[in-house]
């Protein structure tokens, strides 16, 4: 077939030249679609999405913290060696409610019977963000407004101190307490009492250093925790690593009717 020089001139011209990055148009298009979906994201977005996941993770903290699980740290000697000073220890808040409280559970509860005395007030910032913290759940609660003892009666229980073994007896039965502080000695004090309906009867495990049940007698209400005062059970030693554990001991308790 014939050429013409017109035809071959043109077809020289439309050729890219040497050097240049030729792309066809639509390849250069897409190019530019692509550079137009890889830019970086504004900080302005970056600050939205970053304050819905602290909004998001907040929430979901203080949903654990009201329905499931509560952190405390331990501020006393009253429940050594089971619970050491600094440990921080996480409650369910299932017990009680969905679970009963039985003897031989370790549990928090608020100080409505002001066993503690009056609080030390706080002011300020501090206060701020440690109730904030608190909430939240992303600080272990203080022990200022809340004790921990173990459970040794229930409501109806009869608990008397001691026999000739200085053991207690519930409803008639010696209790061997395997988790006593070393030293630990029940009859300093003996008591006998009967625990009213929806009340426990609560000690620590360092028997001679601990203000608890026993030391709230001379007004007898005083000396019992209503259930309803009960944050939780402790399931869980969480810190430090080496004290990890779950204090709560049913056993000494199995064969009481």
């Amino acid at each position: 077939m014939e050429e013409y020089p017109g035809a071959i001139l043109l077809r020289r011209r439309s050729m890219p030249k040497a050097g240049f990055d030729y792309r066809p148009r639509h390849a250069i298009v897409a190019y530019s679609e692509g550079m137009h979906e890889e830019k970086p994201q504004s900080l302005l977005h970056q600050a939205r999405e970053l304050f819905l996941i602290l909004v998001l993770a907040i929430l979901l903290s203080s949903a654990l913290r009201a329905f499931l699980v509560q952190a405390f740290w331990i501020p006393s000697s009253s429940m050594e060696d089971t619970l050491q000073v600094g440990d921080n220890v996480l409650v369910s808040r299932l017990t009680p409610g969905v679970f009963d409280l039985e003897r031989g559970d370790v549990v928090v509860f608020r100080d409505a019977n002001e066993w503690l005395g009056d609080p030390p007030e706080k002011t300020g910032a501090a206060k701020f963000f440690q109730s904030a913290l608190e909430f939240t759940g992303l600080r272990p609660a203080s022990g200022e407004q809340h004790l921990v003892k173990r459970v040794i009666g229930v409501g109806g229980d009869t608990i008397e101190c001691c026999d000739d073994g200085g053991r207690l007896l519930v409803n008639g039965t010696p209790i061997d307490e395997p988790y006593l502080a070393p030293g630990s000695d029940n009859s300093l004090q003996p008591f006998k009492v009967t625990v009213p309906d929806r009340h426990l009867w609560v000690m620590g495990d360092n028997r001679n250093h601990s203000a608890d049940s026993r030391a709230h007698m001379v007004i007898p209400d005083l000396a019992y925790v209503d259930e309803n005062d009960v944050v939780g059970k402790v399931f869980f030693v969480s810190w430090p690593f080496d004290h990890w554990s779950n204090p709560t001991n049913n056993e000494p308790f199995e064969a009481v009717e």
